[in-house]
């Protein structure tokens, strides 16, 4: 601070210390007020380039997080969709299973067999309508064609998982698509039977992977929720401002500001007390 004479009135160099007290506080309560109204500690990198620059990658990786985030809810759905499908198609098969049974009772004619049979091929039909209707934004799911899908389930490079579903079982496979009354009666009810078991027990090995990926994908859907939390927390305490703190900077500058007022008025007064000398 330069020295002050009172007694040199060419230049008041007190008013001028004053104004420039002033001027500082002035742009402290700007500072200040900003951090209120905007809930931020830094505003701009000016107010702390190591901060803003720090607080900036924390906030692209809760970003990325929360994307890869977005990722696995979006696999958890398609996985569902499937499961829905594939739990149709094991119910259908035990069905089936059930009226392949029922046949095997000696006392029915060529008509009840026909009815069964008839009934049967209709069921197979559904499953073959559901393998082909099982979509997620238009890519069939239980045809063979989605396989080798990676998603990004994290935030860093390598860390992707790798989805394929098989085919599921249609009427085509184990020749159920060709079934007549001969299979439905005697010796041959045994090998359309062990066909059928073979296609649940597809189904269900099946439905346990999907089921077990799901399971994973929970897991990994928590782990992404901690971590998202925690990168958050940390750009917090860098980027927000603490605001019964800052109100109570305010209140102090407020008070400083209207005593460096005060001070700038008297400093402009002072040079009025040389007058004095030449009377």
């Amino acid at each position: 601070m330069a020295f002050y004479s009172g007694s040199r009135i060419n230049t008041n160099v007190g008013a001028l210390n004053a104004f420039n007290a002033l001027n500082n506080i002035n742009s402290r309560i700007g500072t200040v007020q900003m951090r209120l109204a905007s809930g931020k500690r830094i505003n701009s990198a000016a107010d702390d380039p190591a901060g803003y620059t720090l607080s900036k990658k924390l906030e692209a990786r809760s970003r990325s997080l929360s994307q890869a985030l977005n990722n696995v809810g979006e696999l958890k759905n398609v996985l569902s969709v499937a499961e829905g499908g594939l739990q149709n198609i094991n119910d259908i098969y035990v069905g089936i299973k059930e009226k392949v049974i029922q046949a095997g009772n000696g006392s029915y004619g060529d008509e009840e067999l026909n009815a069964i049979l008839t009934q049967i091929n209709d069921m197979l039909k559904e499953v073959d309508d559901i393998i082909s209707q099982t979509k997620f934004n238009s890519s069939k799911l239980l045809d063979n064609n989605f396989t080798g899908k990676i998603f990004q389930i994290g935030a860093d490079g390598g860390d992707t998982l790798t989805v394929s579903l098989t085919k599921a079982i249609d009427s085509s496979d184990f020749g159920l698509n060709s079934l007549s009354t001969t299979d439905l009666t005697g010796s041959s009810v045994s090998t359309t039977l062990n066909s059928i078991d073979t296609a649940i027990k597809t189904v269900t090995q099946e439905l346990q992977k999907i089921g077990s990926l799901i399971s994973r994908l929970d897991v990994k859907e928590s782990t992404l929720l901690t971590a998202i939390t925690n990168t958050e927390a940390a750009k917090s305490r860098i980027m927000d401002a603490d605001i019964a703190r800052e109100q109570l900077e305010l209140t102090k500058l407020q008070i400083l500001q209207q005593t460096s007022t005060v001070q700038l008025a008297q400093a402009n007064a002072a040079p009025q007390g040389v007058l004095s000398l030449f009377r």
